[in-house]
């Protein structure tokens, strides 16, 4: 996976009270879009003539989200939540809080929940359990990332992207102080002082 180098890596830049420095790439823009495709692929396959809604968890997800459903080739809805347990730290502080709920009632529909990134699972654990009790027809998860070398409590990821070492990760949605979603690629945050 990814390419090394690329023009933000050895980047510094202050972020409210840090210096970060963007590291190398792990998955590249390229290697994102392919396996986008072929998880759309597969869902397509997965949910024909089902009423899906793609259930995207802010802000992290919204890049994933759009992406991937631009490879899903059978009707989809969105809705959105957004779910907080970082702050603005580089480590969960393991609280979950829903900042913003679903618009719409999900009984009877089939739910995909789109995360970025699978990390302690603390806060996915957290939201599968306060979704199932809406009684969806089915409720699965797609993640881009999932973390390895992290405890987390069991999760079945049914669309899986890409396993990272247990580093902390910024670009292509994935944020540090709220900066670098922006990045077409996933690469290693080196150093936030």
């Amino acid at each position: 996976m990814g390419t090394g180098d690329t023009e933000w890596s050895g980047y510094r830049h202050r972020t409210g009270r840090a210096f970060v420095k963007i590291g190398k790439t792990l998955v590249s823009a390229e290697e994102i879009d392919e396996k986008l495709a072929e998880l759309g692929a597969r869902i397509s396959e997965d949910y024909a003539g089902k009423d899906l809604l793609l259930v995207g968890i802010l802000k992290g997800a919204f890049v994933v989200m759009a992406d991937l459903a631009r490879h899903i080739t059978i009707p989809v809805e969105f809705d959105f939540m957004a779910v907080s347990s970082y702050g603005s730290s580089t480590k969960t502080s393991g609280v979950v809080r829903i900042l913003k709920d679903l618009d719409q009632e999900i009984a009877g529909r089939h739910v995909l929940i789109v995360e970025d990134i699978v990390d302690t699972g603390l806060t996915l654990h957290y939201l599968l359990k306060n979704l199932s009790v809406r009684k969806p027809a089915s409720l699965k998860l797609a993640a881009l990332l999932v973390k390895d070398g992290v405890e987390r409590p069991p999760l079945d990821v049914h669309y899986e992207g890409f396993h990272i070492p247990p580093d902390f990760v910024v670009g292509y949605g994935l944020d540090f102080d709220g900066k670098y979603r922006n990045l077409p690629y996933v690469a290693i945050v080196e150093s936030a002082e």
